[in-house]
């Protein structure tokens, strides 16, 4: 009787080779990012250096690190790292700081409590969603790709290496003269209507006084856009969820999967119908521990609770669609804009900070961890074994989660250093200040009004290219060069196409992040 070959079986993230390392690589990623966006107001993505070092490792001539050749544990090691680096930064600190800086210390533990309930409902939101109709594997998510190609590279060499090489240094270069390499890059990956959007949104953000004669930063037009436009891709989520249809656009020739998505309409239905459930059950918890509850009438509670757990659900999707279609995830600006809405629901001023720092902790986990399970799916070939890719994403998931729970360790353990040296996050800052705002109807007025054409541009661009959320991505941003960049690369993609840059690209992305990180950590601790 003959014996079929073994199942395929993925490394696991907690083998003591693969979590010693990762543990390691999540608690720096951890404290450097922290430093970083306290100083200078961004967070790398860290999932590339996390790659890059598990390839420098593997070629160390010992025989416990030779186990780092294979590319899922570079795979996991990469995924621990951001995830330990994203979630100190954009999730503990940033959600900490809005407390502090309100003058509530005794709410900063409870804060951070409900940053880690946010992240870790948001990772599994994630797992159970991307590769659906909603989040097809097959679509762009770009930092994902870029990895995925470097790792290629790195274990190809050849005239892959050389490449990625010639990317690598072409991108640090530019990105040293402050040219958007990255940008550039993912233009020749992600959806070109979903690009050209962002593109002339950030060129209209960047040039309104020159264009309009009015600063569109110092208004309420970008985010009555992005309200309009997100109404209407919740809506077309919603469709998709109701009748497994699928968005219209794939993200190139290149990107075709082996197969349908692994995750049916009704698992995403119910997942998402779940997760609204967990996050009312995460708010009530951060109700109880912070003491709020106490604070409000019972209806007051009952509002608060239900607008934290909605707030958290739509911001992660709608951060979850840009991110995937572009690379970048306004988290940020759409955790702005329920601030807002909140102010004129009378929300108070301690428990909208709470709300405030539990929503803005959903969305970068969802974009970081989707760019990771990208990387995974291209390294696993694409599903070609199913079996073998839903194993991978199971310790994809355990590494993520591994990386958050670091990070929330490295934010409580250094949390108090960096409130007695006022090293801050200014978008915490910038919450702490519109929490304290006063409700002005001229605003609400001015936001429905350009509700509209943000719900028509999405509406007509369809929920498989994100037109008017990135579009209003672009108004809430101001970086003009960066939108410069992307229409320049976009018309000689479409004048020249892909193939030249195939894996330069990736190249292009991994370059600026190079660069960013250690410029960034220069400018830091030196």
């Amino acid at each position: 009787m003959s014996v079929g070959p073994a199942p395929k079986r993925h490394a696991r993230a907690l083998s003591p080779e693969t979590l010693v390392v990762s543990l390691l690589m999540a608690a720096l990623s951890a404290v450097i990012c922290m430093q970083i966006i306290s100083r200078i107001g961004i967070t790398p993505n860290t999932s590339i250096i996390g790659a890059i070092l598990a390839m420098g490792l593997a070629r160390i001539p010992l025989g416990y690190l030779a186990r780092f050749r294979s590319l899922e544990r570079q795979n996991l090691v990469q995924t621990m790292a951001s995830a330990g680096g994203f979630a100190a930064a954009n999730l503990g600190l940033l959600s900490v700081a809005i407390l502090y800086l309100l003058g509530k210390p005794e709410m900063v533990v409870p804060m951070l409590v409900g940053a880690a309930i946010a992240g870790v409902l948001d990772l599994f939101l994630v797992y159970r969603i991307f590769d659906s109709d909603l989040y097809p594997a097959s679509n762009a998510w770009p930092p994902g790709v870029a990895t995925a190609q470097a790792i290629f590279a790195g274990d190809e060499g050849g005239h892959k290496a050389m490449r990625l090489v010639q990317g690598v240094v072409v991108g640090a270069i530019g990105t040293h003269f402050r040219l958007p390499m990255a940008g550039i890059g993912i233009v020749f990956i992600a959806n070109v209507f979903a690009m050209g959007s962002l593109g002339v949104g950030l060129v209209l953000r960047g040039y309104s006084t020159q264009l309009f004669g009015l600063d569109i930063g110092k208004t309420y037009i970008a985010h009555g856009f992005m309200i309009g436009a997100g109404l209407v891709a919740l809506a077309q989520a919603i469709a998709i969820i109701l009748r497994g249809r699928k968005p219209a656009a794939a993200a190139s020739a290149s990107e075709v999967p082996e197969r349908g998505p692994t995750v049916s309409p009704e698992t995403v239905r119910r997942a998402t119908l779940e997760h609204f459930g967990l996050f009312v059950l995460g708010a009530v918890v951060l109700a109880l521990v912070s003491g709020i509850w106490s604070q409000m009438s019972v209806g007051q509670l009952v509002v608060w609770t239900l607008w934290a757990a909605f707030a958290a659900l739509v911001s992660t999707m709608l951060v979850g669609l840009a991110a995937m279609h572009s690379g970048w995830f306004p988290a940020f600006a759409i955790t702005v804009i329920f601030l807002t809405l909140g102010l004129f629901m009378g929300i108070p001023a301690v428990p909208l900070a709470l709300l405030t720092g539990f929503v803005a902790c959903t969305g970068p986990v969802f974009a970081d961890m989707g760019y990771d399970l990208k990387t995974g799916w291209l390294l696993r070939g694409r599903c070609a074994d199913l079996a073998y890719e839903l194993e991978g994403r199971r310790e994809q998931l355990i590494a993520e989660l591994v990386g958050v729970l670091v990070a929330m360790v490295m934010v409580g353990l250094f949390m108090k250093m960096h409130f007695a040296l006022d090293q801050l996050p200014p978008i915490s800052r910038v919450y702490a200040s519109t929490v304290q705002a006063v409700a002005n109807p001229a605003i609400a007025r001015e936001l429905l009004l350009w509700a509209i054409p943000g719900a028509l541009l999405q509406a007509a661009g369809g929920p498989g290219r994100a037109m008017g959320i990135l579009f209003a991505t672009g108004l809430l941003i101001k970086n003009p060069i960066y939108g410069i960049g992307v229409l320049v690369a976009l018309v000689a993609r479409l004048a020249f196409g892909t193939k030249w840059m195939e894996i330069r690209e990736a190249g292009l992305i991994a370059g600026d992040g190079l660069y960013g990180f250690f410029s960034a950590v220069a400018r830091t601790f030196f």
